[in-house]
């Protein structure tokens, strides 16, 4: 990845506003607690901010990854997704956080477009890039 990037969002915030319109993947790390409806909201503002590929790991993962599937599929009034704008998801319950990391910073890669930044969200009650960004220096190990 050229492009790495971290917010803190604690539960029920308000997602950033992205500067760039460039393509990302997202790595989604839950810590918190939150409604479903928030999960749905901030799952439409990362389709419509450009994600294409978003990774779930921790509490409640595999609803995160159906409710990005849900919102790409919104995105085009449950039509067919061009390939362009598909956005692959995946959900990660009992694997290190650090073989994630590893994933996206190594691996991915979507099947027709280029991606060259990651965000790291980071969705807890306490601010932890410190924490994160060490976890990305231990897989490159």
């Amino acid at each position: 990845m050229d492009q790495l990037e971290y917010f803190h969002l604690p539960p029920g915030g308000t997602p950033p506003e992205l500067s760039c319109q460039q393509p990302f993947a997202a790595v989604v790390v839950i810590k918190a607690d939150i409604s479903a409806e928030w999960r749905r909201s901030v799952s439409r503002w990362l389709v419509q901010s450009g994600c294409l590929y978003m990774m779930a790991w921790g509490t409640e993962s595999s609803a995160w990854d159906d409710s990005v599937d849900h919102a790409n599929l919104e995105a085009f009034d449950y039509d067919e997704i061009p390939d362009e704008h598909l956005v692959m998801t995946t959900w990660h319950d009992n694997e290190p956080l650090e073989d994630v990391l590893w994933f996206a910073t190594n691996s991915l890669e979507h099947p027709v477009r280029k991606i060259a930044r990651l965000i790291l969200i980071d969705i807890s009650t306490q601010e932890r890039r410190i924490e994160i960004m060490n976890s990305i220096a231990r897989s490159a190990d």
